[in-house]
């Protein structure tokens, strides 16, 4: 599908129909090292217009299955740069993608974004950013992540407690973990 960083005619073309299965297939067909202006030429010629929300809830959700998380991280920067919709959906989707590859700094910077951008995060982002810190061994952030979804009244479910949990065993915070395990029932979250 790439050529030296050039995109063949049969990719092209393909694009041209703009289908999500298309471009989530030309996507993750891409040849690594990426480049960005790649990437943006290949968006550009699939939506010419604003992709719709859905379309690009899939692309994203099925690069995140893929561990594409370059180019998951390129689409939502071409959605932001174009000022089209990237919404909770969309960088829950990219959040996914740092938790599958171990990112857990990227996880948080997109977490960050959401806020700064007036995106309202909720139980899938949270539980994504945590299990991205719990992935890597960061008890401390996915125990201060799961501290702020608290403070910002979004309710922890099943998820939310094993991710974070699971972070504080791998860190031997033992306690913690059984603090945490026991208001699972205190707020009747099932085990």
């Amino acid at each position: 599908m790439l050529l030296c960083g050039r995109t063949t005619e049969g990719t092209r073309s393909a694009m041209k129909d703009g289908s999500p299965q298309t471009v989530l297939q030309t996507l993750v067909g891409l040849d690594v090292p990426l480049r960005a202006d790649t990437v943006f030429a290949l968006l550009d010629q699939a939506f010419p217009t604003e992709p719709d929300a859905r379309a690009s809830t899939y692309v994203l959700s099925g690069l995140a299955k893929n561990c594409a998380l370059d180019v998951s991280l390129l689409f939502l920067f071409w959605l932001k740069t174009n000022r089209y919709e990237a919404n909770q959906y969309h960088h829950n989707a990219v959040i996914d993608a740092c938790a599958k590859t171990g990112k857990w700094t990227k996880a948080l910077h997109i977490y960050s974004e959401m806020a700064h951008g007036r995106v309202q995060a909720n139980t899938v982002t949270y539980n994504a950013t945590i299990s991205a810190c719990e992935k890597c061994g960061k008890w401390k952030e996915a125990l201060g992540m799961f501290s702020v979804m608290v403070q910002n009244q979004v309710e922890p479910n099943t998820i939310t407690f094993n991710a974070t949990i699971s972070a504080c065993e791998k860190g031997g915070e033992c306690e913690k973990a059984l603090q945490l395990f026991s208001s699972m029932a205190q707020r009747r979250v099932e085990a």
